[in-house]
């Protein structure tokens, strides 16, 4: 069995081997392929993602945990993106992850500083969202994006 961080274990349950589920909105962009990828790569190797209509009453929902949707703790705040609330949740303080998380945060909103790359991204997510495929399979193929993109951010921190 995959090693979970300490904090994904405390809000799976008793049992590390129950599949935790991850529930947003389908028809998914930017932060929600960004916040899987995170998810996988260093929270719960064995998320299981349900992805729901976007009128969902998001309150009820107490068989996972809920990211990126409106007023929930795994979402927008500020300036932040999801993937940015996922980071400060779990303790991940790698700086190309918070590169990376600059980039997300740039395609998927507004901020007042936004990084360059994120117009690439935004672009990139949009040309999958035409593909017309499953969310589970744009995650499938869009993930080697963000492997990519974190390879690189590796590269640009180091040089710092």
């Amino acid at each position: 069995m995959k090693k979970r961080g300490p904090a994904a274990l405390e809000v799976i349950s008793n049992s590390p081997l129950k599949t935790m589920k991850w529930i947003t909105r389908e028809k998914i962009k930017v932060d929600r392929v960004a916040c899987p990828w995170l998810i996988k790569k260093l929270v719960d190797p064995e998320a299981e993602f349900v992805f729901l209509p976007h009128d969902t009453d998001w309150a009820t929902i107490n068989n996972g945990i809920v990211f990126d949707v409106p007023n929930c703790e795994l979402g927008h705040h500020g300036e932040d993106v999801s993937f940015n609330s996922i980071l400060k949740k779990y303790k991940l303080t790698d700086r190309a992850l918070i590169l990376l998380g600059e980039i997300v945060r740039a395609a998927d909103s507004h901020p007042s500083n936004p990084h360059p790359a994120g117009e690439g991204l935004r672009w990139i997510a949009s040309g999958f969202g035409a593909l017309s495929l499953s969310d589970h399979e744009i995650l499938k193929r869009e993930f080697v994006v963000y492997d990519a993109l974190y390879a690189e951010c590796k590269k640009r921190v180091v040089g710092e």
